[in-house]
């Protein structure tokens, strides 16, 4: 039995990335992907229970309905239409709720950089072109007048 002051975590990495505040590994992240995995429950359920396939073919559906690849077949009835177009409103805003999540942090860390970048790199052409007009009007003017 391991004693109360030993981290749970052993490898330092392991454990430098879950606290990492970019990393995905977070309970927000979490939240996102059981909010995810529930709607496609919900969905293939209410599918399953709304027509007569099998459940391979329902969340086969629920897949190409959440990810906006489309329907790839008609749905057998009126409800089946009604259930799978509300879980269509539900499932992409999930889907997209989740990869924000996820994702945002890291995206939103890379444009930083990427502006930190181009702000220093149109420093250094300032400069440059600074210099090099400085230098021109020394070269235009006459030593000797």
């Amino acid at each position: 039995m391991k004693d109360r002051n030993t981290p749970l975590i052993e490898n330092e990495m392991t454990a430098k990335l879950i606290r990492h505040p970019l990393s995905p590994l977070t309970k927000r992240a979490g939240i996102a992907l059981l909010a995810l995995f529930l709607v496609m429950v919900i969905g293939t359920v209410g599918i399953k229970l709304l027509t007569p396939w099998d459940w391979v073919y329902s969340f086969y559906f629920m897949t190409m309905i959440a990810t906006a690849e489309g329907p790839p077949g008609q749905p057998p009835s009126v409800a089946a239409d009604i259930f799978i177009a509300v879980m269509a409103f539900v499932s992409i805003g999930t889907l997209i709720t989740a990869i924000g999540t996820l994702f945002g942090p890291y995206l939103g860390y890379l444009f930083s950089k990427g502006v930190s970048f181009a702000e220093k790199e149109l420093e250094k052409k300032k400069l440059k072109e600074g210099k090099s007009s400085s230098e021109k009007d020394a070269f235009d003017e006459d030593p000797g007048a």
